[in-house]
């Protein structure tokens, strides 16, 4: 690390830029926003630098740039389009001991402007020491994506609140509380703008917490989407970085546990065939059971929760013991592996309406309304259907759907090993058997797959 990040308070204080065009007005703009007190040295400035100057409080000098001119200044910034002259001011101030920037001169500069992800006085740097500007910039860009909109309001609560939490608690229990603050209902209602009825449930549950040996814990039940990690909303990622303990399922790719809090203990509660690390029963206990110790808990499911996922039997369990929750939808699997397939589920020529099915067999038979999903101009999707594959196409087809309708398998959707097997009802079952095809799989039927060759765009590596 050649650049140690700091954060300078400039407020009121003399800054001091050589040249007066658009570079150094940009640099003027953050000093500005900073409170700065803006000096000009250049022949020549731009209208908006000149107003700038102005609202600072400072003063252009009309003039060749000379030495003399850095006894006014606490920093300098080089931003003239002759590199001679911005050398010189370099090696003056340096002289000097005075931080300065030389703009896209990296070896002249004691200091570099990072890029700046702002939240009013919530802000970040991301400096690659001036040796890749563009690339931090992009990640500025990810930043500021991920960060909720209403998070300056929330640091503005934090600083209002913080001679409260001083007041009540120890030193030692501050931090956890204010963890538990900015990843809980507080923050949530902060950031909605509902400032009233944060502030009473901050101060209800400070009074709790002084009181309380175990601070009040939450269960985040956030849908992990079919297995591409870019899939993930930007508040399941949030949230995963916040949990202290995950439960986990089968389906969540590598990929996407890969982007937990790294200190998070992992708790695996997976099911396949004939086979659950975890009863589900047992599951919605453990939830409890953690959240009660203060813990912050992400359940962390494949897909979307609500989607033949047992969330909702989770979380009733949760309102029964009065646990605090909160649910991120994640992108079902007939949706991400439909689109990365090349499958529209819905298309004017083609179906008119899909249906989301369990093929998940128990014990032995599958009881589904075979003649309503036998109609024609819909799409079929089937969970859990591999196992049940033959029978699923034998029953479409003996309640009136043409053995040549399009079908189509998904393994992995959306994943770097995706493989799409594409056939019709008759010949489905023996190609599922011919290709190894492995769970997870998804089954699409119906006109939209005959789209598949002309609109496949996802090539997994």
């Amino acid at each position: 690390m050649r650049y140690l990040p700091l954060a300078f308070d400039i407020k009121d204080r003399p800054s001091l830029i050589v040249g007066g065009g658009s570079i150094a007005t940009r640099k003027a703009r953050l000093l500005h926003k900073a409170g700065a007190q803006i000096w000009v040295v250049s022949p020549n400035i731009t209208e908006e630098l000149q107003q700038i100057v102005v609202d600072s409080k400072g003063q252009w000098y009309r003039e060749i740039y000379s030495a003399e001119y850095l006894d006014l200044a606490e920093l300098v910034i080089a931003a003239t389009n002759i590199p001679e002259v911005n050398g010189c001011v370099s090696r003056d101030a340096q002289k000097r001991r005075l931080p300065v920037n030389a703009v896209d001169a990296p070896e002249l500069c004691t200091f570099t402007f990072p890029a700046i992800v702002e939240r009013g006085d919530l802000s970040i740097g991301i400096s690659s020491g001036g040796a890749a500007p563009v690339l931090a910039r992009r990640i500025r860009a990810q930043l500021e994506a991920l960060l909720s909109p209403g998070i300056a309001s929330l640091v503005d609560f934090a600083s209002r609140m913080r001679s409260h939490v001083k007041d009540a608690l120890p030193e030692a229990r501050r931090k956890n509380f204010w963890e538990w603050v900015f990843a809980g209902p507080v923050a949530r209602r902060v950031e909605a703008g509902q400032l009233t009825d944060a502030e009473k449930e901050f101060l209800s549950a400070l009074q709790d917490w002084q009181g309380s040996p175990n601070p009040p814990g939450e269960v985040y039940l956030v849908g992990g989407g079919p297995g591409d990690p870019d899939l993930l909303t930007f508040r399941a990622l949030r949230l995963m970085q916040q949990a202290d303990v995950v439960l986990y399922d089968r389906l969540v790719s590598p990929e996407v546990l890969d982007l937990v809090r790294r200190d998070a203990e992992r708790i695996y509660v997976g099911k396949r065939k004939a086979f659950h690390a975890v009863p589900q029963d047992d599951i919605n206990q453990l939830l409890v059971d953690l959240a009660k110790q203060g813990k912050k808990v992400l359940r962390l499911k494949g897909g979307d929760p609500f989607i033949f996922g047992r969330g909702g039997e989770e979380i009733d369990k949760l309102a029964d013991a009065s646990i605090p929750f909160q649910v991120v939808p994640g992108i079902t699997a007939a949706a991400g592996c439909a689109s990365y397939a090349g499958i529209p589920l819905t298309h004017r020529d083609h179906a008119q309406s899909v249906r989301f099915i369990t093929g998940h067999l128990k014990e032995g038979s599958l009881d589904l309304p075979w003649k309503e999903l036998a109609s024609g101009s819909q799409t079929l999707v089937f969970y859990m259907g591999l196992t049940g594959l033959e029978k699923i196409c034998a029953e479409l087809v003996h309640h009136g759907l043409p053995v040549s309708t399009p079908a189509a398998l998904i393994e992995k959707g959306t994943t770097q090993a995706q493989r799409v097997i594409v056939g019709d009802l008759s010949t489905l079952p023996t190609l599922a058997h011919e290709k190894a095809v492995r769970a997870p799989t998804l089954t699409i039927i119906g006109g939209v797959v005959s789209l598949h060759e002309k609109l496949s765009w996802y090539q997994p590596g």
